[in-house]
């Protein structure tokens, strides 16, 4: 199998996030050196791992709820996305800082995400039981 066979849009997404982030880097340092080059490129490389942890755990969230037979209009999918943009918004507006806005968002996704599969895990379980 060839190489252009095996890649994905996803690994576009993920240079293009890691080009980003060199560059955003490098436009901060003023003056390109060694130093700011390899600081750039390890600035870019920390801004990929955040995306691929972030948008690749809420990309997976709802591929599986997906393809577990659900839709993406459902109520216990949306559920975790609004409580998250909910307190993402309080929380950046309460600190003023919208670094703490998204982390606080991001954890209230996945702590009710996993509630949500919890209960429906049980919900599920109890339904087969009794059938």
């Amino acid at each position: 199998m060839a190489l252009r066979d095996r890649l994905r849009p996803w690994h576009a997404l993920m240079v293009l996030v890691l080009l980003a982030g060199t560059g955003v880097s490098l436009s901060r340092a003023g003056t390109v050196t060694g130093e700011t080059l390899l600081r750039a490129l390890l600035s870019g490389l920390v801004g990929l791992v955040l995306f691929q942890f972030t948008v690749g755990n809420v990309w997976g969230y709802a591929v599986e709820y997906y393809n577990a037979g659900g839709s993406w209009t459902d109520l216990p999918f949306l559920t975790p996305f609004g409580l998250a943009a909910v307190a993402g918004v309080a929380a950046g507006v309460r600190t003023g800082s919208v670094g703490v806005g998204a982390w606080v968002a991001f954890w209230v996704f996945v702590l009710v995400a996993a509630a949500v599969a919890l209960g429906t895990w049980l919900l599920v379980g109890y339904r087969e039981a009794g059938a």
